[in-house]
């Protein structure tokens, strides 16, 4: 795909913005257009994780958001830490707010899209939905506000596949702006992805408490 072949990764040179931390966690704002994790390659090494461990040399991953995605993410500064969040994520117990500009006006409200998702293996890494061999998920949505040919959403991800969102986005008619997989046209010419991981509530792993962190969105 032209859309693979042509990138350049190019990461944002900005500063970390953590949003918190202490002996067990370290909850961070991803920028967009910067990588989770390391990327086939040397051109591709450079990625948050990588930055935070600059600062925090012991640093763990437990989940990951996508190169185009900005918004609040969570690592783990302990195995036990990294072992506790990985079980909260695993059996959806966290929750996970995304805000999302998409083409077109969405009716009506809210919704939910339940659409199993497997890898396009022809042209990864696009998903599709697939109903025989696709895995099982589902995206809660809500309409916060209409603008001029676009709408502005709130979605919750009650299963965590790749590229959930964007592609249960697109099966509506309602692709993410900016999306260089998943729009056409006039919807994916955007500076970018115009997505953003607004809220992560988790049960701490030290305390117990369930807290949530929240990142304001850039768009």
């Amino acid at each position: 795909m032209s859309e693979v072949s042509d990138f350049v990764y190019a990461p944002p040179d900005v500063p970390l913005t953590l949003i918190h931390h202490d002996a067990q966690v370290v909850v961070v704002n991803k920028p967009a257009g910067l990588l989770s994790v390391p990327g086939k390659g040397e051109d591709r090494a450079d990625c948050l994780i990588a930055r935070l461990r600059g600062v925090f040399p012991e640093i763990l991953l437990v989940h990951r958001l996508d190169l185009d995605t900005s918004g609040v993410m969570v690592f783990a500064l302990t195995k036990a830490a990294q072992g506790a969040l990985g079980q909260q994520f695993e059996k959806r117990q966290t929750k996970k707010i995304y805000i999302a500009r998409v083409a077109g006006l969405v009716e009506p409200k809210a919704g939910l899209v339940d659409l199993p998702l497997c890898v396009d293996w022809p042209n990864r890494p696009r998903q599709h939905v697939d109903h025989e061999n696709g895995r099982p998920a589902q995206t809660e949505w809500a309409v916060v506000k209409h603008g001029p040919g676009e709408t502005r959403m709130r979605l919750q991800p009650l299963t965590g596949r790749s590229h959930q969102l964007r592609v249960h986005m697109a099966a509506l008619g309602h692709p993410i702006l900016g999306d260089p997989l998943y729009a056409e046209g006039a919807a994916r010419a955007h500076p970018r992805l115009m997505l953003h991981a607004e809220s992560l509530r988790f049960r701490h792993p030290d305390s117990g408490k369930s807290e949530t962190w929240r990142a304001v969105c850039p768009f």
